[in-house]
């Protein structure tokens, strides 16, 4: 079969595998589309990063480079393995790429995403979305019912936000902000208005993004290089500031911005994967006793976020698809357009 597979910084080869056998317990899947996440970016510029370095191998899952990318994948079931029962051959489905030990103290608890040698398919699995095929886990294959697999492309990012928004407490009925709307930010905001949070204020520079906010129900967006955004929302808040905030750009003052914003004893989850040191006014979020949250992926949250989609609480996701592409295509219209255009796009779709 057709695979894109990374090999180092810069050096992803689309090539000829063998197709991954389904074994008992196990779903094969037709790969349709998958997404590129920011991941993939980090890996393409800066890796290996989740992927295994040059030489090591995954404590779980034993896979070395190269590895197959793609992680936010979605398709139909083209076989199962002995004992399945959850899918059926022909079904549309999203896949949950995690490969997680089930020995450790949190994954007995439930809290798999935080298993202690966790496995990404994708990025550390020997399975990937840009191949023509994977294999997965029966509990980690989400059936789409009537959803096509473009929108199920999303269902992994969506999870990302739907798990963060769980971890945030907040209730319908309360206020929130959103510090930036790339693709984690804008489903941080569809989320919200789906759970009946009618007030959300999304802080954003990109005009093209502002624009996909305001789509996404936004109450008011914000643009920091035009206004003093915790000034605006604690005028637009009574001086009280939001039940709850969320950082989604992964710079200082964004989160800084999402702690002042945020009412006395509020939460702030922090969605962003760091590559440097935070510098935050720890001062302010004691004496406001302000909790700053972090939150990890998803666990347990696809089924809810396609349930979402199914009663149609999460509409037109659609318009959030700037991109699909071919596997022949995905260094030159992928890549590097998502790392030079950035701000014009939400999510790249492959079809392997």
């Amino acid at each position: 079969m057709k695979a894109t597979r990374y090999y180092g910084r810069h050096d992803i080869r689309t090539e000829d595998i063998p197709e991954p056998e389904v074994a008992a317990g196990y779903v094969k899947v037709k790969n349709e589309w998958t997404g590129i996440c920011g991941t993939d970016l980090h890996e393409y510029s800066d890796g290996p990063m989740f992927c295994p370095a040059h030489g090591a191998s995954h404590p779980i899952t034993g896979a070395t480079l190269p590895i197959v990318l793609g992680h936010e994948i979605s398709g139909v079931v083209s076989e199962i393995g002995e004992g399945v029962t959850k899918v059926r051959v022909g079904d549309r489905v999203a896949v949950e790429p995690y490969v997680v030990c089930n020995e450790c103290e949190f994954c007995k608890e439930g809290r798999y995403n935080i298993c202690t040698t966790s496995a990404f398919l994708g990025l550390s699995g020997t399975s990937g979305g840009f191949a023509e095929f994977c294999v997965q886990e029966e509990r980690f294959v989400h059936p789409l019912g009537e959803i096509s697999t473009e929108v199920g492309a999303l269902v992994e990012p969506l999870s990302v936000a739907h798990h963060a928004v769980v971890r945030s407490g907040v209730k319908s009925g309360q206020t929130a902000a959103v510090i930036g709307a790339g693709p984690i930010g804008l489903f941080v905001s569809e989320i919200l208005r789906a759970i009946g949070v009618e007030t959300v204020y999304n802080v954003e520079i990109s005009a093209i993004r502002k624009a996909k906010a305001q789509a996404a129900g936004s109450t008011l967006v914000i643009d920091p290089t035009e206004e003093d955004v915790v000034k605006k929302i604690h005028e637009l808040t009574g001086g009280r500031g939001v039940d709850v905030a969320f950082e989604a750009v992964g710079v200082s003052k964004a989160l800084q911005s999402a702690i002042d914003v945020t009412k006395n004893g509020g939460n702030v989850v922090n969605i962003s994967i760091w590559s440097h040191k935070a510098e935050i006014d720890l001062f302010g979020l004691v004496a406001r006793e302000v909790s700053l949250i972090g939150t990890l992926a998803y666990c347990s949250n696809h089924a809810a976020v396609i349930k979402l989609l199914q009663d149609g609480k999460l509409k037109n996701m659609e318009q959030y698809i700037t991109g699909r592409i071919g596997a022949e295509d995905i260094i030159e219209k992928g890549l590097e357009e998502l790392i030079h255009h950035n701000d014009k796009n939400v999510k790249i779709l492959v079809h392997p």
